[in-house]
């Protein structure tokens, strides 16, 4: 087994995310988002699903220890750019905090930022070599 050439993985598809606000974070990767909740095993850990990936929240402790990290943001793929638009409205009319309004950028990518209940900096992005246009 020493030297062999694993095969190629499936890609990125779990992420995993310590948050202080639990409850707000999962309304708002189920509601906003609409991720299904595929796993809540008990009252400090859940686990989210668009069908394709895995997003685990957990609660970080009273005390305020545990793992810290840096984390500069996660991506949600979004399959046709005119939907980047669509998305930004519907999370702005429900008072999701915009951190950076929509563009398109040089590699034809276009995106924009916002943040769940906990902080954490999300990107929607139509992304074209793995963005999945509809049309």
């Amino acid at each position: 087994m020493a030297n062999q050439t694993p095969k190629p993985h499936a890609g990125m598809r779990h992420v995993a995310l310590i948050v202080s606000r639990l409850e707000d974070c999962m309304r708002f990767y189920t509601s906003l988002l609409g991720m299904t909740v595929e796993w809540h095993p008990d009252v400090d850990n859940v686990y989210l699903t668009s069908g394709h990936d895995n997003l685990a929240l957990h609660r970080r402790s009273e005390d305020g220890l545990g793992p810290t990290q840096r984390l500069d943001h996660i991506g949600f793929i979004i399959n046709d750019i005119d939907d980047v638009d669509v998305w930004h409205a519907h999370l702005a009319a429900h008072d999701v905090k915009i951190s950076q309004a929509p563009k398109t950028h040089r590699d034809g990518a276009r995106s924009f930022y916002c943040e769940d209940p906990d902080g954490t900096s999300i990107q929607m992005i139509f992304h074209p070599p793995i963005s999945k246009p509809s049309r």
